[in-house]
């Protein structure tokens, strides 16, 4: 057997990889790759890039910037998420998860802030990625979830009304309250004709899938609906509706000039909460829809690569004036129930976009605006997941004040609030739980070693006079520390000659709990009475002995078992 020595640029190279998760699923698919898959994948490739085009551009214009920008994002957001992502059917692009966020930074910050929130965001996905949080995100709570999802939905519904009833507002405001306010004000001035072709828009939608699964409603409506409007104009003089080109002006057929934008540290602080929430929620939805795509496929998605591309493509549209990009659930399982199996597939869906947008965009300019409100109140309505929100409100109490902190918030102020309190509520619930969930017993005289296990055989040890045994079931963080505290000050005028705690279910211990061992023990050295650690398992040792606890309490004092810490305790009792 012969060996060769690997040079240092190898060891740094296994060391580099092995440290960075970072494996784009295009590459391990194209080694094997075969005539007949990339038909597929081009096939599936076509219908989803047909499916995106009305959501790129009314996701576009709902965020507040133009339809074009909705599909400059929908062609660079998705080459990207399926060249440099961790699973290997995700459709990358503009979602209504990102409208509601998007319109208030540009309210607030304009188009350049827009831009700014957007890079930092892709950089905050890209060093979740690095530092391996891909797994860390899923454990986001999931009434947390549900509520912001809802409150979007509902947010993104409140924001189409005008356009559906043709009050021909401008100027709305962007609070949720005064909105609604301003629309059943102004409900005498609902123009009819626009009304009608919404509603037209939204059966079509509705009815199509009906007729076939395959067939987008919201390209079948807009296409029908666009072509009806368009010869009702020129043959009645009183058919009158906006357009998109009405609105917006002739649409560009050219992918922006790249461009850059000022960074620095006043921008940085204002942006960052807002840069925050778009990577949280790009994380969140990227990741849900790769899930999804999993339990379909049988795939398995490299979560860490995944939002390292998702965070590559954020970085990159900006720079093209785009708007966020994620995994899209809606577009990902259109290309798997069409056959799409690889990347390619959603490389396909990109190109077939841009060839949309530099041949067909003018007929873009003749789509109403009343359509694309009934596409988006579709949208919303999928999105609201009302029997989820109803099946939580069977869950425990703390769970729905959690889902209707976060929906409320969402709806009434701000989604980066919503996200952060709700986060701040979830965390608080989870720990006061799990602090009254954890039981801190006490024993005399005689103990049972078998108790709170699985053995079978019992070992009955006897405890001497003056010495107490406390055992803390369950991990000693603060909460459970302060717990512990109270009733160790409570128990002060008892007065033992030894106090045994026994940590045996005790699976970490932070730095408020070393502090009140701390306390405890010398304020018990103080009253002469000695403390006796037992069941410590090795990585809590570990924490002790670099606080100093073993130099302290002895560390002939610490035990590995509830029998050598008894007999130690028994003899100090008896000499005493």
């Amino acid at each position: 057997m012969s060996f060769s020595p690997a040079t240092g640029s190898e060891i740094a190279g296994r060391a580099m990889r092995k440290a960075v998760d970072f494996h784009p699923k295009l590459f391990s698919a194209l080694r094997h790759y075969t005539a007949a898959r990339l038909k597929t994948d081009i096939i599936a490739g076509i219908v989803v890039g047909i499916v995106a085009l009305p959501l790129a551009i009314a996701f576009g214009i709902a965020s507040g910037v133009s339809p074009t920008i909705g599909l400059v994002t929908a062609i660079i957001g998705g080459f990207m998420v399926s060249f440099f992502g961790g699973n290997s059917v995700q459709i990358g692009g503009p979602t209504g998860a990102f409208i509601i966020i998007v319109y208030n930074i540009i309210a607030q910050f304009g188009l350049h802030g827009l831009a700014v929130a957007t890079f930092m965001a892709g950089v905050i996905l890209v060093l979740l990625g690095l530092f391996r949080l891909g797994t860390v995100i899923k454990f986001i709570p999931y009434p947390i979830v549900v509520g912001f999802t809802a409150g979007i939905a509902l947010t993104i519904f409140s924001t189409q009304v005008n356009d559906f009833l043709g009050l021909g507002l401008r100027d709305i405001p962007g609070q949720f309250i005064p909105k609604w306010g301003l629309y059943f004000q102004s409900l005498s001035g609902i123009s009819l004709t626009t009304l009608a072709t919404a509603l037209v828009s939204l059966f079509i939608i509705i009815l199509t899938p009906k007729v076939s699964k395959r067939l987008p409603g919201a390209l079948i409506a807009i296409i029908v609906v666009t072509a009806a409007s368009y010869f009702m104009k020129m043959a009645f003089d009183w058919y009158d509706i906006e357009t998109i080109g009405d609105r917006f002006g002739t649409m560009a057929t050219d992918i922006p000039t790249p461009h850059g934008f000022k960074l620095n540290m006043s921008t940085i602080n204002m942006l960052l909460p807002s840069a925050f929430t778009i990577a949280v929620l790009g994380a969140i939805e990227s990741l849900l829809s790769a899930t999804v795509a999993d339990g379909v496929t049988g795939s398995h998605t490299n979560s860490n690569t995944e939002l390292i591309g998702q965070g590559i493509a954020n970085i990159t549209v900006p720079f093209f004036g785009g708007i966020p990009v994620t995994g899209a659930i809606a577009r990902t399982m259109t290309n798997i129930t069409n056959g799409g199996r690889t990347p390619v597939a959603g490389i396909v869906h990109a190109l077939v976009l841009l060839l949309i947008f530099l041949f067909a965009m003018p007929l873009i300019n003749y789509v109403p605006m009343a359509t694309l409100a009934a596409v988006l109140m579709v949208v919303a309505y999928n999105m609201s997941g009302w029997r989820t929100v109803v099946s939580v409100f069977h869950s425990p109490k703390s769970d729905i004040s959690v889902l209707l902190v976060t929906f409320i918030l969402t709806v009434i102020f701000d989604l980066t609030i919503a996200i952060e309190i709700g986060l701040l509520l979830a965390v608080v619930l989870f720990l006061r739980r799990v602090t009254e969930n954890t039981e801190i017993k006490v024993y005399s005289e005689q103990l049972d070693v078998a108790e709170g296990t699985d053995l079978s055989q019992h070992e009955v040890l006897d405890v001497a006079k003056g010495v107490s045994v406390y055992e803390i079931d369950g991990p000693f963080f603060f909460g459970v520390a302060t717990k512990f505290d109270e009733m160790m000050r409570s128990a002060l005028a008892d007065k033992p000659i030894v106090r045994i705690i026994r940590m045996r279910k005790v699976s970490f211990i932070d730095a408020t709990g070393l502090h009140n061992l701390e306390v405890l023990i010398r304020s018990s050295q103080k009253e002469g009475i000695q403390i006796v650690l037992s069941g410590v398992k090795e990585n809590v040792r570990q924490s002790l002995e670099h606080a100093g606890i073993d130099g302290l309490i002895g560390s002939e004092y610490i035990c590995d078992h509830i029998t050598k810490a008894v007999k130690v305790a028994n003899q100090i009792a008896l000499k005493k």
